[in-house]
């Protein structure tokens, strides 16, 4: 998808206000204080918006904050509506994101591999 300066900042517009409601509005106890919005991606004719959304916690915590946000949706939308001046407010898709989790655990594994002695080292050469 070509990503012009316009909708560039919509996306920044839109993941700004998402997470200010998310944090803020939403009440629902499914949604836990460590749920973020990574990014966000619209098309460009305003329709539709994919919401990539970190959740860190175990599966079935993450699945309740998905069903929350996905219950929440239109009412997502219509602040959305309110905060942003567009023309159409576009419809919300979210989407799971692990790659902060899958990160955090790929540095631990480095830095388990880097503590531990090379192997060979420490063995008598014959």
């Amino acid at each position: 998808m070509k990503n012009n300066n316009r909708m560039t900042r919509v996306n920044d517009e839109i993941a700004k206000e998402m997470a200010n409601i998310i944090r803020g509005e939403l009440k629902d106890p499914r949604i836990g204080v460590m749920t973020s919005v990574l990014r966000v991606e619209t098309t460009q004719d305003l329709k539709y918006c994919k919401v990539y959304i970190s959740v860190l916690g175990n599966d079935e915590e993450k699945a309740n904050a998905m069903k929350g946000l996905k219950n929440a949706a239109g009412f997502i939308r219509h602040l959305l509506a309110e905060r942003i001046n567009l023309r159409v407010t576009p419809e919300l898709i979210f989407k799971l994101d692990d790659s902060v989790e899958y990160s955090i655990k790929m540095s631990k594994l480095i830095d388990q591999i880097s503590k531990e002695p090379p192997v060979g080292e420490g063995e008598p050469l014959e």
